[in-house]
């Protein structure tokens, strides 16, 4: 009797732990039926104390969606046309009618990024970015993709001896490292991280095929090693 009440739970764990792995298409459902091709990548919004994140963090949004099989607009001609129209704050939008970008631009979608965090640790060895990502269909409005991440790139560096005076030297050629780090290769790992179940585009080689793929939690934690 005991031997079939055992063979029960661990199938009854197994079903459980089979049901909590979500493929793409159940969770970006929108992503499959729309299949965005172009996509606007609006300015930062930042809610930290860190000015300079927003501009930092903007320049790292090209290559990781380009990479994942997406056209995108270039980041500084759609600045600066953000710039010339008074819409540098992505705030008005994010919550806006955004067909405006599909008629003006021809953009399918458009990915906001929200910092929530940006911290720089540098006897830790750690700068870690918290961000959101939210993509938006410009046709109907609805969020295609969302997904939030807390992404800490490691730069500690273990290269002395052992003892107080090895300690030492990994402490000073840590700091040294992490003050030299730029807040760009953070905000790349971050997003490169979080974007790493996002269904391929139409340049991708996976793409239209990768639907039974897990999909990940709709918000991580990471250390990633520079």
């Amino acid at each position: 009797m005991k031997k079939y009440i055992i063979l029960g739970l661990v199938a009854l764990l197994m079903s459980s732990c089979a049901q909590n792995v979500t493929s793409r298409l159940v969770q970006y459902p929108k992503m499959y039926e729309e299949k965005p091709l172009a996509i606007v990548v609006m300015p930062p919004i930042n809610q930290t104390n860190f000015v300079e994140a927003k501009d930092y963090f903007y320049t790292t949004l090209y290559a990781p969606l380009c990479e994942k099989g997406y056209y995108v607009y270039s980041p500084m001609m759609v600045m600066e046309m953000f710039q010339a129209e008074s819409a540098y704050d992505a705030e008005q939008f994010i919550d806006a009618d955004l067909s405006q970008f599909r008629n003006v631009l021809g953009a399918d979608a458009a990915m906001f990024t929200i910092i929530k965090s940006w911290n720089r640790s540098k006897i830790g060895g750690t700068l870690t970015a918290g961000v959101e990502y939210i993509l938006r269909s410009t046709k109907t409005g609805e969020t295609l993709y969302k997904r939030e991440g807390l992404i800490s790139v490691d730069t500690s560096i273990h290269a002395g001896g052992g003892g107080m005076f090895g300690a030492l030297i990994d402490l000073a050629a840590t700091v040294a490292a992490t003050a030299a780090t730029d807040n760009v290769v953070a905000g790349r790992a971050c997003t490169v991280y979080v974007l790493s179940d996002m269904p391929e585009g139409k340049y991708g080689t996976r793409f239209d095929q990768d639907q039974n793929l897990p999909a990940g939690k709709p918000y991580v934690r990471a250390t990633v090693k520079q």
